[in-house]
């Protein structure tokens, strides 16, 4: 049997709310969706996992700084909106990596390319970023190699 595509499993995860009448988790795998179609209308590909990934990435980015703004302005209840969607969207994203591995892949990338300055931040971050991709916050990740090249 094969391996099932993140895109089959986000469709099956969909009909699966529709039966249960989940209607918050239906609306945000529904908003899932609508990305994946506009990126493939607008693109004229068919998206594979890893740029899925990357999409799911950038929304659960996207709720964080939701969350972000609307607890600095007091609606609470709009924030616990957008950490519902969070926690469904990464139910489709990879594990995420506790921060012993996170550390000890930054040191692997950080050896490997001999990075010793924040010059060489960009060879680092072109190692990490496809591997990490889904399973951090590349904003963490970013600070973290700062503080070990720096």
């Amino acid at each position: 049997m094969t391996e099932q595509t993140l895109k089959a499993r986000i469709h099956d995860e969909m009909k699966a709310a529709m039966r249960a009448k989940d209607k918050q988790r239906l609306g945000t795998i529904r908003l899932i969706q609508a990305e994946i179609k506009r990126i493939e209308v607008d693109e004229r590909i068919d998206i594979d996992d890893a740029r899925l990934l990357a999409v799911l990435d950038k929304m659960c980015k996207q709720r964080r700084d939701s969350i972000q703004q609307y607890t600095d302005a007091g609606r609470t209840e709009l924030a616990d909106v957008e950490v519902a969607e969070i926690n469904v969207i990464q139910d489709f994203l990879p594990a995420q990596l506790s921060e012993a591995e996170l550390a000890s892949m930054i040191a692997d990338a950080v050896a490997g390319t001999g990075a010793e300055s924040m010059k060489d931040m960009g060879k680092v971050m072109g190692i990490l970023k496809p591997k990490l991709q889904g399973r951090a916050d590349m904003g963490e990740v970013s600070k973290l190699i700062k503080s070990q090249l720096s």
